[in-house]
């Protein structure tokens, strides 16, 4: 079954990316210092976006002694899978094709030496035959 998770707003975001990027289990100050090498959080926000993350299932949270750890249950890349998905399904029509040329528009010298990299690796990795690779090489 495939896991399905709510967008995060940008600010709970940022804090799973110091979870995502630390050390976990975190505490409260220890994610809070590096939130605010960035942006500058009151303690109780960063608590009210965990407070949030947990309800939403992406950290858990156990007790040692009078701290709180937090650990994410959403690994980043299954989080970053999830919304590359949504977005090529909801502004691309699931379209590969709409997606990377909207990345590249007007920058044709880049598109080709992209398409010529993906075309390479994937013919390297499956070979010729693979679907992707006369997928990729019919578009341009």
């Amino acid at each position: 079954m495939k896991k399905t998770y709510q967008r995060l707003p940008e600010s709970e975001l940022d804090i799973m990316l110091v979870l995502w990027n630390g050390t976990p289990p975190m505490t409260r100050p220890e994610i809070e210092k590096v939130i605010n090498t960035k942006k500058k959080l009151a303690s109780t926000t960063i608590l009210s976006l965990l407070t949030r993350l947990e309800s939403k299932n992406f950290v858990e949270v156990t007790k040692q002694g009078k701290l709180n750890l937090y650990t994410p249950l959403v690994s980043q890349s299954d989080y970053q899978a999830h919304e590359s998905q949504s977005v090529l399904e909801k502004l691309y029509g699931n379209s590969l094709k709409k997606f990377v040329t909207s990345l590249y528009q007007g920058k044709k010298s880049v598109l080709k030496k992209f398409m010529n990299s993906a075309i390479f690796l994937r013919s390297w990795k499956t070979g010729r035959n693979s679907k992707l690779w006369r997928f990729l090489f019919c578009i341009f």
